[in-house]
């Protein structure tokens, strides 16, 4: 299992990178990190936060596709149809842009056993973007 930590803002969160479900995707992120942005309260997906990347491609094709993610089931949508983006729920999610409804490859799993996503949530509705930056999680000792 690959760990992760994802820092938005002032918070941070366990995250795993979902290798057996999406492992292209997966392989593809971990070589670009730590991978920096600015997550955005979602335009059309409901409660999450979003990623812009433009036209960035990560060069990998569709993998464990969904338009429903959990919350802290964050995906990867490539260029196309719609720009690139990472999806990060917080909340009740259906991925959909001006274009309509996404799908995603969900790779990374961000967990979150104390309800801290909905202060994520709170914090881009009421503070605006926060930065973002996925890392590999430090391991004890080192």
């Amino acid at each position: 299992m690959t760990q992760l930590t994802v820092r938005i803002g002032p918070m941070a969160f366990a995250a795993t990178l979902e290798v057996e479900r999406a492992p292209r995707t997966s392989a593809a992120f971990l070589e670009r990190l730590p991978f920096h942005g600015q997550l955005k309260q979602a335009r059309w997906s409901g409660e999450a936060g979003w990623v812009p990347l433009a036209d960035y491609d990560l060069g990998v094709g569709e993998e464990n596709l969904t338009s429903l993610p959990a919350p802290g089931e964050v995906l990867w949508h490539p260029p196309g149809l719609s720009e690139a983006e990472l999806l990060v729920p917080y909340g009740s999610t259906r991925f959909s842009s001006r274009v309509g409804p996404l799908a995603g490859n969900h790779f990374l799993t961000i967990h979150d056993a104390h309800g801290a996503l909905a202060e994520l949530g709170r914090r881009l509705l009421e503070e605006g973007a926060q930065p973002v930056t996925f890392e590999l999680a430090e391991r004890d000792g080192k």
